[in-house]
């Protein structure tokens, strides 16, 4: 009988641990959704043109990232009553990390097309996913 209660409780715990996300899995999924959080309260008219990756090749995913965070930095939010929300989720999105492969990257920020900050943000988005 003790044997059987042991199995049950190892069984458990097991299913358990291989269930659970990764605290980096949760954390992306965080900054996913302040992204989109960002969406609904950024400004877009009369707004600066923010350089925009799009498909970056996988030797260029450390560029299109700090490219982002850089652009994150200029955002503006749409009202002074959400400037709290905002700061917030642009602060939540600033921590995002992304390790360096080494890879010599041949775009720069520069390089990338300019769109509106609601175009910024959805490829930002689309690049998180």
């Amino acid at each position: 009988m003790k044997r059987i209660i042991i199995f049950c409780m190892l069984f458990f715990c097991s299913t358990v641990v291989l269930t659970a996300t990764s605290p980096r899995t949760l954390k992306y999924k965080q900054i996913h959704q302040k992204i989109k959080d960002l969406e609904t309260m950024v400004k877009d008219k009369d707004a600066e043109l923010l350089h925009t990756p799009e498909n970056p090749v996988e030797g260029c995913l450390y560029t299109a990232v700090t490219c982002f965070k850089k652009g994150i930095q200029k955002l503006q939010p749409a009202s002074s009553q959400e400037n709290a929300r905002f700061a917030k989720a642009i602060r939540i999105v600033s921590k995002l990390t992304y390790r360096d492969s080494g890879k010599q990257c041949e775009s720069t920020c520069e390089s990338y097309e300019k769109k509106t900050p609601k175009e910024f943000l959805k490829g930002f988005g689309n690049l998180m996913q």
